[in-house]
Protein backbone atom coordinates (compact mmCIF):
# COMPACT_ATOMS: atom_id res chain seq x y z
CA UNK A 1 0.00 0.00 0.00
CA UNK A 2 1.42 3.46 -1.17
CA UNK A 3 0.75 5.56 2.26
CA UNK A 4 0.83 8.50 -0.70
CA UNK A 5 -1.90 7.83 -2.56
CA UNK A 6 -5.10 9.36 -2.86
CA UNK A 7 -6.61 7.81 -0.55
CA UNK A 8 -4.23 9.30 2.32
CA UNK A 9 -6.01 12.01 4.75
CA UNK A 10 -3.70 14.16 6.57
CA UNK A 11 -5.91 15.97 9.18
CA UNK A 12 -4.97 19.17 10.05
CA UNK A 13 -4.52 19.13 13.64
CA UNK A 14 -2.39 21.72 15.98
CA UNK A 15 0.15 19.75 17.83
CA UNK A 16 -0.57 16.44 15.92
CA UNK A 17 0.32 14.50 12.94
CA UNK A 18 -2.39 11.89 12.15
CA UNK A 19 -2.74 10.21 8.92
CA UNK A 20 -5.72 8.03 7.77
CA UNK A 21 -5.36 5.95 5.30
CA UNK A 22 -9.29 3.45 4.43
CA UNK A 23 -8.75 0.66 2.72
CA UNK A 24 -5.50 -0.12 3.54
CA UNK A 25 -6.50 -4.12 3.43
CA UNK A 26 -8.80 -5.21 0.95
CA UNK A 27 -11.87 -6.27 2.38
CA UNK A 28 -11.65 -9.72 1.56
CA UNK A 29 -8.37 -9.16 3.81
CA UNK A 30 -9.29 -7.69 6.34
CA UNK A 31 -12.58 -9.96 6.87
CA UNK A 32 -10.22 -12.70 7.38
CA UNK A 33 -7.57 -11.12 9.75
CA UNK A 34 -10.77 -9.78 11.93
CA UNK A 35 -12.15 -14.18 12.17
CA UNK A 36 -8.62 -15.28 13.07
CA UNK A 37 -7.76 -12.80 15.47
CA UNK A 38 -11.47 -13.18 17.02
CA UNK A 39 -10.66 -16.84 17.74
CA UNK A 40 -7.13 -17.40 18.03
CA UNK A 41 -5.91 -14.19 19.89
CA UNK A 42 -5.17 -14.96 23.74
CA UNK A 43 -7.94 -12.28 24.97
CA UNK A 44 -8.12 -11.43 28.67
CA UNK A 45 -10.85 -9.01 30.33
CA UNK A 46 -8.81 -7.03 33.18
CA UNK A 47 -10.07 -5.28 36.11
CA UNK A 48 -9.85 -1.55 36.21
CA UNK A 49 -10.34 0.82 39.63
CA UNK A 50 -12.37 3.79 38.83
CA UNK A 51 -13.04 6.41 42.05
CA UNK A 52 -12.11 3.46 44.15
CA UNK A 53 -14.51 1.21 42.81
CA UNK A 54 -13.36 -2.30 40.56
CA UNK A 55 -14.74 -3.01 37.40
CA UNK A 56 -14.31 -5.27 34.43
CA UNK A 57 -12.71 -3.43 31.52
CA UNK A 58 -15.11 -3.04 29.15
CA UNK A 59 -13.29 -4.88 26.44
CA UNK A 60 -10.95 -7.45 25.69
CA UNK A 61 -7.43 -6.59 25.10
CA UNK A 62 -4.36 -8.80 24.31
CA UNK A 63 -0.33 -7.89 24.32
CA UNK A 64 2.16 -9.33 21.96
CA UNK A 65 5.62 -8.33 20.91
CA UNK A 66 9.07 -9.16 19.47
CA UNK A 67 11.45 -9.01 22.88
CA UNK A 68 9.59 -9.42 26.65
CA UNK A 69 8.65 -6.30 27.34
CA UNK A 70 5.40 -5.57 29.54
CA UNK A 71 3.02 -2.42 29.26
CA UNK A 72 1.42 -0.64 32.03
CA UNK A 73 -1.98 1.48 31.87
CA UNK A 74 -4.42 2.70 34.42
CA UNK A 75 -3.05 0.38 36.95
CA UNK A 76 -2.76 -2.86 34.82
CA UNK A 77 0.55 -4.59 33.68
CA UNK A 78 0.61 -6.69 30.43
CA UNK A 79 2.65 -8.71 29.95
CA UNK A 80 3.15 -9.94 26.00
CA UNK A 81 2.66 -12.81 23.97
CA UNK A 82 4.70 -14.25 21.10
CA UNK A 83 4.36 -12.48 17.98
CA UNK A 84 1.98 -14.62 15.41
CA UNK A 85 2.72 -15.64 11.98
CA UNK A 86 -0.16 -13.09 10.98
CA UNK A 87 0.94 -10.21 13.35
CA UNK A 88 4.50 -10.29 11.49
CA UNK A 89 2.97 -9.92 8.40
CA UNK A 90 1.18 -6.96 9.26
CA UNK A 91 3.62 -5.36 11.69
CA UNK A 92 5.92 -5.70 8.24
CA UNK A 93 3.15 -3.86 5.98
CA UNK A 94 2.64 -0.99 8.59
CA UNK A 95 6.35 -0.53 9.23
CA UNK A 96 7.17 -0.33 5.56
CA UNK A 97 4.31 2.43 4.88
CA UNK A 98 4.86 4.07 8.15
CA UNK A 99 8.82 3.85 7.83
CA UNK A 100 8.93 2.97 11.35
CA UNK A 101 9.90 -0.07 13.19
CA UNK A 102 7.41 -1.37 15.86
CA UNK A 103 8.31 -3.87 18.44
CA UNK A 104 4.55 -4.86 20.03
CA UNK A 105 1.04 -4.68 19.76
CA UNK A 106 -1.81 -4.01 21.59
CA UNK A 107 -4.59 -5.64 20.62
CA UNK A 108 -8.65 -4.41 21.63
CA UNK A 109 -11.67 -6.26 21.16
CA UNK A 110 -15.12 -4.29 20.90
CA UNK A 111 -17.64 -6.88 21.03
CA UNK A 112 -19.97 -4.75 20.58
CA UNK A 113 -21.78 -0.96 21.26
CA UNK A 114 -21.55 -1.42 25.14
CA UNK A 115 -17.58 -2.01 24.66
CA UNK A 116 -15.47 1.01 25.09
CA UNK A 117 -12.43 2.71 26.10
CA UNK A 118 -12.30 6.22 27.81
CA UNK A 119 -10.72 9.08 27.54
CA UNK A 120 -6.79 9.23 27.90
CA UNK A 121 -3.29 9.34 25.92
CA UNK A 122 -0.71 6.54 24.97
CA UNK A 123 1.76 8.49 26.87
CA UNK A 124 3.39 6.23 29.01
CA UNK A 125 6.84 5.65 30.07
CA UNK A 126 7.37 2.52 27.57
CA UNK A 127 6.74 4.63 25.26
CA UNK A 128 8.99 7.31 25.39
CA UNK A 129 8.40 10.92 23.95
CA UNK A 130 6.15 11.71 20.92
CA UNK A 131 5.99 8.04 20.13
CA UNK A 132 4.36 6.76 16.75
CA UNK A 133 1.20 4.96 17.13
CA UNK A 134 -0.08 2.73 14.05
CA UNK A 135 -3.59 1.63 14.16
CA UNK A 136 -5.28 -1.12 12.39
CA UNK A 137 -9.26 -1.41 12.61
CA UNK A 138 -11.04 -4.58 11.36
CA UNK A 139 -14.44 -5.58 11.63
CA UNK A 140 -17.56 -2.93 12.65
CA UNK A 141 -16.35 0.71 12.14
CA UNK A 142 -16.28 2.57 15.05
CA UNK A 143 -16.09 6.40 15.72
CA UNK A 144 -12.78 7.84 17.28
CA UNK A 145 -12.96 11.05 19.00
CA UNK A 146 -10.12 12.94 19.88
CA UNK A 147 -9.76 16.27 22.14
CA UNK A 148 -6.77 18.69 22.45
CA UNK A 149 -6.01 18.87 26.38
CA UNK A 150 -5.41 23.12 25.73
CA UNK A 151 -7.37 24.35 23.16
CA UNK A 152 -11.07 23.30 24.37
CA UNK A 153 -12.57 24.22 20.75
CA UNK A 154 -10.17 21.56 18.89
CA UNK A 155 -12.48 18.33 19.10
CA UNK A 156 -12.81 16.06 16.28
CA UNK A 157 -14.12 12.55 15.20
CA UNK A 158 -13.19 10.22 12.80
CA UNK A 159 -14.63 6.74 11.82
CA UNK A 160 -12.38 4.16 11.61
CA UNK A 161 -13.18 1.85 8.83
CA UNK A 162 -12.83 -1.82 8.53
CA UNK A 163 -9.57 -2.39 7.15
CA UNK A 164 -8.21 1.40 7.65
CA UNK A 165 -4.58 2.05 8.93
CA UNK A 166 -4.63 5.43 11.48
CA UNK A 167 -0.98 6.72 12.21
CA UNK A 168 -0.68 9.24 14.96
CA UNK A 169 2.83 10.56 15.49
CA UNK A 170 4.51 14.03 16.42
CA UNK A 171 3.36 15.63 19.76
CA UNK A 172 -0.40 13.77 19.45
CA UNK A 173 0.15 11.93 22.86
CA UNK A 174 1.48 15.07 24.82
CA UNK A 175 -1.45 17.06 24.21
CA UNK A 176 -4.68 14.93 22.67
CA UNK A 177 -6.57 12.97 24.39
CA UNK A 178 -8.69 10.19 22.53
CA UNK A 179 -11.36 7.65 23.66
CA UNK A 180 -13.79 5.07 21.76
CA UNK A 181 -17.06 5.90 22.88
CA UNK A 182 -20.15 3.38 24.13
CA UNK A 183 -22.94 3.47 21.37
CA UNK A 184 -26.46 2.90 21.18
CA UNK A 185 -26.52 1.55 17.90
CA UNK A 186 -26.75 -2.70 17.53
CA UNK A 187 -23.56 -3.33 16.04
CA UNK A 188 -21.34 -6.46 15.76
CA UNK A 189 -17.59 -6.65 16.81
CA UNK A 190 -14.68 -4.65 15.95
CA UNK A 191 -11.09 -6.05 16.44
CA UNK A 192 -8.30 -2.96 16.79
CA UNK A 193 -4.05 -3.44 16.64
CA UNK A 194 -2.31 -0.62 18.06
CA UNK A 195 1.63 -0.99 17.10
CA UNK A 196 4.29 0.72 19.59
CA UNK A 197 7.66 0.61 20.04
CA UNK A 198 8.20 -0.14 23.69
CA UNK A 199 11.15 0.37 25.68
CA UNK A 200 12.97 -0.88 28.26
CA UNK A 201 12.33 1.29 31.93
Amino acid sequence: MDLFSNEKRVLKLPNAEVIYVPNFFALKTASNYFKIFKERVAWQQDDIKIFGKTYKQPRLTALYSINNQSYSYSGITMFPNAFTPELIQIKETVEKTCSHEFNSVLLNYYRNGNDSNGWHADNEKELGTHPVIASISFGEPRYFHFKHRELSTKKHKLLLEHGSLLIMKGEMQQFWLHQIAKTKQQIGGRINLTFRNLKPL
